[in-house]
């Protein structure tokens, strides 16, 4: 069993940014893939970003790509989303998960662990 809890959420302006951190308790997560999803009022959940179980291998949505980037520390079993250049459509709920493969995924059902999620929310 795995927990994750997200923290590093906020209100933010237009133009900001934001970084998300994810710890993860009672058990490593350093043999698997993690990933930040989020979901918009209305909306689907729908994938932001994942990394590969080391941290070499990253992917991301098109939406965010030059803008968001994931990186994990397994020493200290953390996954984070640095976020710069915050559109209004990037208000939603970020969710971390972690999957059940060491390679990076997109795919939800990939992903065995949800933490409860962190609001982000980009207004002026």
């Amino acid at each position: 069993q795995v927990q994750l809890a997200e923290s590093g959420g906020g209100l933010v302006h237009p133009g900001g940014s934001l970084r998300l951190s994810c710890e993860a308790s009672l058990r490593t997560i350093s043999g698997y893939a993690a990933g930040w999803f989020r979901q918009a009022p209305g909306k689907g959940r729908e994938f932001v970003a994942t990394i590969n179980w080391a941290g070499s291998t990253t992917y991301y949505s098109a939406s965010v790509e030059g803008r968001f980037t994931i990186s994990r520390d397994n020493a200290r079993n953390t996954v984070d989303l640095q976020m710069t250049e915050l559109k209004p459509d990037d208000t939603a709920v970020y969710y971390c998960a972690v999957a059940t493969t060491t390679y990076t995924s997109n795919v939800e059902a990939d992903y065995r662990y949800w933490g409860q999620g962190t609001q982000v929310t980009v207004s002026s």
